[in-house]
């Protein structure tokens, strides 16, 4: 079950409280009876970097393209006819 932080708006009392998710936010202080708020902190997992791939946890000696699925070889580009040998000797 996670823990949420409040503070009283009235007199400043913050305290913590473990609660379930399907449970009723608070509303009233304990010290006080004033208006409580929900504090909101900072998330507890966090992802750093430029960005996750599928090939960052596979072992780098291997392909990670099936030869089924690559891409195929550009063809070589036709050479003009004039400047090909067999249309300049007839």
């Amino acid at each position: 079950m996670p823990t949420y932080a409040y503070a009283c708006k009235d007199c400043g009392h913050a305290f913590d409280i473990v609660q379930s998710f399907s449970d009723s936010s608070l509303t009233s202080c304990p010290e006080c009876e004033g208006t409580l708020r929900k504090k909101f902190n900072s998330v507890g997992v966090v992802f750093k970097g430029s960005g996750f791939y599928r090939t960052d946890s596979r072992d780098s000696k291997g392909s990670s393209v099936s030869p089924a699925a690559a891409p195929a070889p550009a063809a070589p580009a036709a050479a003009p006819a004039a400047s090909a040998p067999a249309a300049a000797a007839s």
